[in-house]
């Protein structure tokens, strides 16, 4: 199918998984696959995957609005987080939501040992709770139930904030620039395989951390720097950079510069206005949110035996709508909890 986006997809109805998979433009699978073909024929080499990597930390930096000089890459959210984590001062007190995503959380308390500590809210206490605390971990938008944070009211309390945008960017207009550390995989909305992610790290929160993980990509010049003492790391964001997996990059590389050039406006409206409906279709309020999270008697079985892909989270059926999903995908999952 070729959707109002400009991309052709060879997904099937009833795909509403995007918030655990993101289904990719037959394109960038087709470049993941010829990537694939030139490993197994003999035909790379390290260096060649530069350029991908290039781009895709472009484009990453574009769509959350940093220069690239201020964007790591790493493989996972947890692994980026968690140079982060294992740099902030001892005794930092962090605060978050209950139930929030671990890959968000967990860096943090395992730093319990040098009196980092970790503490969880409601949403609704977040941003009065946020002045008590030395950084504030959240996503901008909740795994489990689709959840928005409430950005500008964060922005307002003046406290360091991490923030994980692993299931808003690519759909939810975002103004990211005061974010001091924004992180993300690409394996979600950005359509890319999983093993490509990134970290923006905002110079003014360099000052605060520094790079803990520094491994031979994280040198000023990694195909100069990899041998030897002494420490040579970049002097920007790249030093935090972690090894990169190849083929997750080129997929990247593929997807993200075509995801930067649409209208992330129609984007939006597109996959709110799907997820708003089947919430209408429920009586349940409209929430801005791509994700909806029903709490409906055997929707889960309902939806299985209907072949919808879709998720549970919280005990609850987990919808996600996409560049790619229509009127019919809402029709079909409708009619599938309803049976």
């Amino acid at each position: 199918m070729r959707t109002a986006f400009g991309e052709r997809f060879e997904i099937t109805p009833g795909y509403l998984n995007s918030a655990s998979i993101g289904v990719p433009p037959a394109r960038v699978a087709g470049a993941v696959a010829a990537a694939v073909r030139r490993w197994a024929e003999g035909l790379d080499n390290a260096p060649a995957f530069d350029p991908d990597i290039a781009t895709a930390r472009a484009a990453w930096a574009a769509l959350v609005g940093a220069d690239p000089t201020e964007v790591a890459i790493g493989t996972a959210v947890s692994q980026l987080v968690a140079s982060v984590a294992a740099a902030v001062p001892d005794g930092t007190r962090v605060l978050t939501v209950r139930g929030e995503f671990t890959s968000v959380t967990f860096p943090f308390a395992a730093q319990a040992h040098r009196g980092v500590t970790v503490t969880e809210v409601d949403p609704a206490e977040l941003v009065d709770r946020a002045p008590g605390f030395d950084l504030v971990a959240v996503s901008a938008v909740q795994s489990a139930d689709g959840a928005v944070a409430d950005l500008p009211g964060l922005r307002a309390a003046g406290t360091r904030v991490l923030l994980d945008v692993t299931q808003a960017l690519g759909w939810l207009p975002m103004d990211l620039t005061w974010v001091d550390w924004v992180v993300g995989a690409g394996y979600k909305w950005l359509l890319s395989p999983r093993g490509a992610a990134w970290l923006a790290v905002r110079p003014h929160a360099r000052e605060w951390t520094h790079p803990v993980v520094a491994g031979w990509f994280a040198g000023d010049n990694p195909w100069n720097t990899v041998y030897g003492m002494p420490l040579r790391l970049a002097d920007d964001a790249r030093a935090y950079d972690l090894g990169p997996a190849w083929f997750s990059q080129v997929g990247a590389a593929a997807a993200l510069p075509w995801l930067v050039a649409l209208d992330i406006q129609a984007v939006h409206d597109h996959v709110v206005g799907l997820a708003d409906d089947i919430r209408a279709r429920f009586d349940l309020p409209p929430a801005g949110s791509a994700i909806v999270s029903l709490d409906l008697p055997d929707a889960a079985e309902h939806l299985t035996a209907a072949g919808i892909r879709f998720a549970t989270r919280a005990g609850r059926a987990r919808l996600a709508f996409h560049l790619y999903n229509t009127v019919e995908d809402v029709d079909l999952a409708v009619k599938a909890v309803r049976r």
